[in-house]
């Protein structure tokens, strides 16, 4: 398994820099945002699709720096109910998809976005209980009319170019949980009749999991026994031990406010120990997943150099496979 990084963490540095520091920390992949929320900081992605010298030039510095492109991601929410925000995210998905096998990727990772509870909302509509009746109407609009029509023609794009889709499972989108992204993959598949494997799946974020009350291990076994884990992200959540239990893990207060929300995201190793990374990461290997932990730094309470390293040093020991033990036997 490859320790890797989703590069967003260094907007502000050139790609050559971001490289060298991956290199420098022992990394040997990187993870690219081209678009939607986390931007696009490194290269102009449609600029980069028309041009087979500037592919030439981004693959050499990774080339360069011993690094496999592990994803593009455009974490983004492409059936927005705000037609100019749905088309801007839909667009940066559409070049991400085109762009991703000529970067020497197969992966595109995204949301699988939200739309309003009804024709004519402005807003997306995050429905989490089937109750008042109406709730449950808006999750039969949002998924008989936009989300299974949308990924089904998604799901036809990514098999033209070899591509696959991997679905961040957030809060705030319909696709949160194992469940969401198993039937929507099953579903969206079925309706775009396409045969071999699977072209929507996940990117495994455990750190979302862990506020929902979902044990990320049984998620990772659930997923792998549906052949649908394509990536996954390295973020931790620390549980506040008052707030919490006090007042539940629905928080919306402002990520900043550290000492009031129930739960905070964490870099790896400072939310949760080698008691869960360990498990997590054998239960990865057990479904066949040997590709990259892709580290994700959005934790507040510590800049992105300082997050950066004590991740990487984490996970390095969270990845070391001890020996089997000699059998008594012998």
């Amino acid at each position: 398994m490859k320790l890797g990084v989703m590069a967003a963490l260094f907007t502000g540095r050139t790609l050559e820099a971001t490289a060298t520091a991956c290199a420098e920390h022992g990394l040997t992949a990187i993870e690219l945002p081209v678009g939607a929320y986390p931007g696009k900081p490194f290269f102009e992605p449609a600029a980069v699709l028309e041009s087979q010298r500037e592919q030439v030039r981004i693959r050499s510095i990774l080339k360069d720096h011993g690094l496999e492109l592990s994803a593009l991601s455009c974490h983004g929410n492409p059936v927005h109910p705000d037609r100019a925000v749905a088309r801007d995210h839909h667009k940066a998905y559409e070049v991400a998809v085109a762009l991703a096998p000529k970067l020497g990727t197969q992966t595109v990772i995204t949301f699988s976005g939200c739309p309003g509870g009804a024709k004519g909302d402005r807003a997306p509509n995050w429905i989490t209980c089937p109750w008042p009746p109406e709730f449950t109407k808006s999750l039969q609009y949002q998924w008989d009319e936009v989300l299974v029509p949308y990924w089904a023609e998604q799901a036809q794009l990514c098999a033209t170019h070899g591509v696959r889709t991997a679905w961040e499972a957030h809060p705030g989108f319909c696709v949160y949980n194992p469940d969401t992204i198993i039937r929507l993959a099953e579903r969206a598949s079925k309706a775009a009749k396409l045969r071999g494997a699977p072209r929507l799946g996940a990117n495994l974020d455990p750190s979302h999991f862990f506020w929902q009350g979902i044990d990320p291990v049984l998620a990772t076994q659930t997923l792998g026994e549906a052949g649908l884990l394509f990536h996954v992200h390295a973020k931790d959540t620390e549980l506040d031990r008052r707030e919490g239990p006090l007042n539940g893990y629905l928080d919306a207060r402002p990520y900043g406010e550290l000492n009031t929300r129930s739960w905070s995201f964490r870099t790896c190793g400072d939310g949760h120990g080698y008691e869960f990374w360990k498990p997590f990461i054998s239960m990865l290997r057990r479904y066949g997943y040997d590709h990259v932990l892709s580290i994700e730094h959005e934790d507040a309470l510590m800049g992105v150099d300082e997050g950066f390293r004590r991740a990487v040093n984490f996970l390095k020991g969270a990845l070391i496979v001890e020996p089997a033990a000699t059998p008594w036997w012998t």
